[in-house]
């Protein structure tokens, strides 16, 4: 995959970070569709000592089965700063997306987008240095307040921080704990849940970041 869009300098104070968050955040854009998506580039990260690995696992969801996985390694030059995890792991995030040969359709990020502080995830930052619709799809709560969805597939609230809903929380399969649903660039919300329940086939976690989570821990 080609990444030749917004470029900047990661290893930045945590102050410069912040700085860097609230004006890119103006970058994002939270509508369309995505187009026709077929290709769905899932993105996860874990760390070992002063490193860190990257999985992107390509998933086609007409099809049901994983087209390519890229993995990539880089040390780490950014603390660990909670709203801050896009400048510790998006540089390997976006050196595995390189290494893929193919072009997915949306990139879909194990961490938040609009559902941030400072409205600018990893998801937003993803998408907006990439130019392709990114979701964010997590695991746990990292702002906001919700409602409980009801116990079926498909059964979700909405997500609020402030006056403003910043994503959904979307349960992908009766009876397990829902996952929390943002937009990250070029998508509307309603495309991004409905592109997440449609990859989440039969575990918790849709399959492209399930499958990414799953070659970086075989990995580290």
């Amino acid at each position: 995959m080609k990444v030749r869009r917004l470029r900047h300098r990661w290893d930045v104070s945590p102050r410069r970070a912040v700085a860097m968050q609230r004006a890119l955040a103006g970058r994002v854009r939270a509508h369309g569709t995505g187009g026709r998506i077929r290709l769905v580039a899932g993105l996860d990260a874990a760390f070992a000592t002063d490193r860190c690995v990257a999985a992107a696992v390509v998933w086609d969801v007409v099809e049901r089965r994983v087209v390519e996985e890229a993995v990539a390694w880089r040390r780490l030059r950014f603390p660990y700063v909670p709203g801050l995890l896009s400048f510790r792991e998006a540089p390997v995030l976006l050196a595995a997306l390189r290494r893929l040969r193919t072009d997915p359709d949306a990139l879909m990020c194990d961490g938040h987008g609009l559902a941030h502080p400072r409205r600018f995830g990893i998801a937003c930052h993803v998408g907006v240095i990439t130019g392709t619709p990114t979701i964010g799809c997590a695991k746990s709560l990292l702002v906001g307040d919700h409602g409980i969805p009801g116990p079926l597939r498909g059964s979700r609230v909405p997500l609020f921080d402030g006056e403003g809903r910043v994503g959904t929380v979307l349960r992908t399969q009766a009876g397990v704990r829902p996952v929390y649903v943002s937009v990250g660039h070029l998508i509307d919300l309603r495309a991004a849940e409905a592109l997440v329940l449609r990859c989440a086939t039969s575990f918790r976690l849709p399959e492209p970041t399930r499958l990414a989570d799953r070659l970086v821990a075989r990995v580290k």
